[in-house]
């Protein structure tokens, strides 16, 4: 197993993201190596019994389920995107980012793992 290190859930990108979206929503991500110019990245099993690249970052199939399920508000604000985890009369649960997916996808987390969340370090610039 690799080593984890804490993380602002608010600070999370990218592969980090990806991997504390699937730990939260009670999947099993694992991380693949970097080859052929891509560098780690986050895979989970799916039913049938084979392993998919897990990336909720670009993938509004994975990510609307979660919104809806976990009562996610977001909109746009100062030309980024916000996101809230069930109380919108609470800006300090809002997460921002520059888009929308990101923004949810760090709310979810938030909600269900807190403000700090364990990543394996190579997913960490």
């Amino acid at each position: 197993m690799t080593d984890l290190i804490e993380v602002k859930t608010a600070d999370l990108a990218g592969e980090a993201l990806a991997w504390a979206v699937a730990k939260a929503d009670g999947l099993q991500p694992r991380l693949e190596a970097p080859h052929y110019g891509n560098g780690w990245r986050v895979f989970c099993d799916t039913t049938f019994g084979n392993s998919k690249r897990y990336n909720p970052l670009e993938d509004w199939a994975l990510v609307g389920p979660l919104k809806i399920k976990h009562r996610i508000g977001d909109g746009p604000i100062r030309g980024g995107w916000v996101a809230h985890p069930s109380r919108p009369n609470e800006p300090t649960d809002w997460m921002e980012a520059a888009d929308p997916l990101t923004a949810i996808c760090r709310a979810v987390v938030v909600k269900i793992s807190g403000w700090a969340v364990q990543v394996p370090k190579e997913l960490m610039p």
